[in-house]
């Protein structure tokens, strides 16, 4: 190579590295292209989070709830707004500053954002509700503007729109308590951020009173917030039924001797009460006031068959009663054994019965040709004139009866009745004294009076008399009666004429006496009067089984059965008959087989019919109707057999307690 051409090659390579040297210049950065954007959130309390927008170049959308920096936004202009926010009932407005923002490439913009609380548009109202007991709702309403409502039960704080608030309160019923409301501070007025109270203060006021007289022809319900008060005869009309709530409280008007409740054949009663609550028909007298005879009774009348033909009335309907019907209401001629008069549950009948005619006797309570389709449970009878419960004729069952100091009979079935009862109690420590011009205490008060058919319109069936009436029919009395305790008077109670016996069977009943317990009876435990009737017993249509007598007899030196040569119920025939009879040692007293069973009882709590430890009566029932396939038969399921005599299972449920009463005025 010449020396021209190695001077060209160097030349050639250094033109190169210039231009190289030229292009990496070109290359380095011009500047910044971004810059800092600041949104300062202000004014709302700790804790409380703002509701911030930033938008900007290239579709930037971005979100924040408090200060915030944006160090690389790109260039270019933001808009920052933002949206109020509440926080414990305070609206927070926002004020934006400096929106929109232009960012510059390395500069620094800044927006603020100030939250302020807004003026308030509520207040707070507050309604206190006071004197109700505990567990008991008040019925209180508040009414306002914008068609404000609102229901309440108890005392309530609540925020509300400004303006004017009325403050009404209704009458609450707790039990059979009535409660009304006094309203202060209504109508009450409501500021922007003020507090306004109204105040309703419950007190019990007294039920208003309503006066039943004459007939109730339509339906009709009774209610506990209201005394009911019967002025005379009062009769609930075919085809309707009267409803009786739970805690309802009646009284027969003692300036209408005789009043009465007649539930006429074709009506209905429907007494639901509760063992905390039950329906209670009274005497108008105040306690340490009231006797027997105070009023008349409840009178139930169906549609089931009785053995007596004719037009027969109910015993006294026809007497000189305010209301009384004259020609009586007749209660015979009925066709449906299964006929339905409704239901008592929880019923109370106290002082109640009244002559309204020499030998016309209403009762406390009184069922007259009643049918099986009708419920009958958890019912009393108390110090009543006359007999506490009848039956003529029907074929109503029942459960728990409870029966205490009777003027009569406790329990009295004749003309067929076919009814089956279990579980029941009647107590006689005592003969009250009735009211003056409402009759008398019977001559004869019995625990058990039970006839076959006796008076008019017993009409002799074939090869028979008339107290057989209904054979040929069908239609003997054939009552059952399981599980009772019946209880007489002391030694040293003066008993009446003819009375003071356990049982009387007569005038050709049949029926079914099982598992018992006949105590303290003064002239003995049981009687059979007629032939008619020992005829019943000699077939088995009369059957006595796996009874407990103890401290019978005191007024015939201790007999418990009729003695020999007298009527028919001698204890041999019993026994003949396997009748599983056990009369208790000398020893062995009437309150010695119960757990309480005071001389002279205070109240029902006094009162506990539960067998005492290592009583007698806790065994000795007849366990099961499988060995006798007649009683069986006869009481179906509704009878339980027990292993225990009289009313209550040794250990097992009070059934009485809480809703039964015990009182002598």
């Amino acid at each position: 190579m010449t020396m021209n051409a190695r001077f060209r090659a160097l030349a050639l390579t250094t033109l190169a590295a210039f231009a190289l040297a030229a292009c990496s210049d070109d290359d380095e950065p011009t500047g910044p292209t971004t810059g800092t954007l600041a949104v300062n959130v202000s004014g709302l309390p700790a804790g409380t989070n703002g509701a911030v927008t930033i938008t900007g170049p290239n579709s930037f959308s971005q979100s924040v709830t408090a200060s915030t920096s944006l160090p690389t936004a790109a260039t270019g202009s933001y808009t920052v707004t933002a949206a109020s926010v509440t926080a414990s009932s305070v609206t927070y407005n926002a004020t934006v500053t400096g929106s929109p923002a232009t960012v510059t490439a390395g500069g620094s913009a800044t927006v603020s954002v100030t939250y302020s609380a807004a003026a308030p548009t509520t207040g707070s109202l507050t309604v206190n509700v006071t004197g109700l007991p505990a567990g008991v709702n008040g019925a209180v309403t508040v009414t306002g503007p914008n068609n404000y409502n609102q229901t309440l039960t108890a005392t309530n704080t609540a925020t509300v729109a400004t303006g004017s608030y009325t403050v009404a309160a209704a009458a609450v019923t707790s039990g059979s308590t009535r409660y009304t409301g006094t309203v202060t501070g209504s109508p009450v007025n409501v500021t922007a951020g003020g507090t306004a109270t109204a105040s309703v203060a419950y007190a019990v006021a007294p039920n208003p009173t309503v006066t039943l007289t004459g007939s109730i022809a339509a339906n009709r319900t009774l209610t506990a917030d209201t005394n009911y008060v019967l002025r005379g005869f009062v009769y609930v009309s075919s085809g309707a039924t009267l409803t009786v709530n739970a805690g309802t409280r009646i009284v027969g008007d003692t300036t209408a001797l005789g009043s009465a409740l007649f539930i006429l054949r074709g009506a209905r009663i429907v007494a639901n009460g509760t063992a905390t609550q039950p329906v209670v028909f009274t005497s108008q007298r105040s306690a340490g006031n009231r006797q027997p005879g105070d009023w008349g009774g409840l009178i139930i009348v169906g549609n089931a068959r009785a053995n007596r033909t004719g037009n027969v009335i109910v015993e006294g309907s026809n007497g000189s009663v305010v209301g009384a019907d004259p020609n009586g209401v007749v209660y015979t001629g009925g066709t449906v054994d299964t006929d339905n008069s409704g239901t008592l549950r929880y019923v109370r009948v106290e002082f109640a019965g009244y002559a309204t005619l020499t030998d016309a006797e209403l009762n406390s309570f009184t069922f007259a040709a009643v049918g099986s389709g009708t419920t009958v449970e958890y019912v009393q009878a108390m110090a009543g004139l006359d007999d506490h419960f009848e039956w003529f004729g029907g074929t109503v069952n029942g459960k728990y009866l409870v029966s205490y100091e009777s003027g009569d009979d406790h329990f009295d079935g004749s003309e067929g009745y076919r009814g089956l009862n279990q579980f029941m109690i009647g107590l006689q420590s005592t003969y009250l004294t009735p009211r003056a011009g409402a009759g008398a205490v019977s001559s004869d008060p019995q625990g058990f009076e039970i006839d076959g058919c006796n008076g008019g319109g017993c009409v002799a069936p074939s090869n028979a008399n008339a107290q057989s009436a209904g054979r040929d029919e069908g239609l003997w009395n054939m009552n059952v009666f399981a599980n009772f305790t019946l209880i007489g008077p002391a030694t040293g109670v003066t008993v009446p004429g003819s009375g003071g016996v356990g049982a009387v069977l007569r005038r050709g009943t049949g029926g079914y006496y099982v598992n018992g317990v006949l105590a303290r009876w003064g002239r003995g435990a049981i009687s059979m009067r007629d032939s008619t009737t020992n005829n019943r017993f000699l077939v088995d249509s009369l059957i006595v089984r796996n009874l407990y007598l103890a401290e019978n007899g005191a007024l015939v030196n201790g007999a418990n059965f009729d003695a020999v040569g007298t009527n028919f119920g001698q204890e041999t025939a019993f026994a003949a008959r396997n009748s599983n009879i056990v009369v208790g040692a000398a020893a062995v007293t009437a309150a010695s087989l119960f757990t309480a069973l005071p001389a002279t009882p205070t109240n029902a709590a006094s009162l506990d019919w539960s067998p005492a430890a290592n009583s007698p009566i806790a065994t000795g029932g007849l366990a099961t109707f499988a060995a006798d396939p007649r009683i069986a038969a006869r009481v179906g399921t509704f009878i339980t057999p027990t292993a225990y005599r009289g009313a209550a299972a040794p250990g097992g449920t009070k059934w009485w307690e809480g809703w039964t009463n015990y009182a002598r005025n």
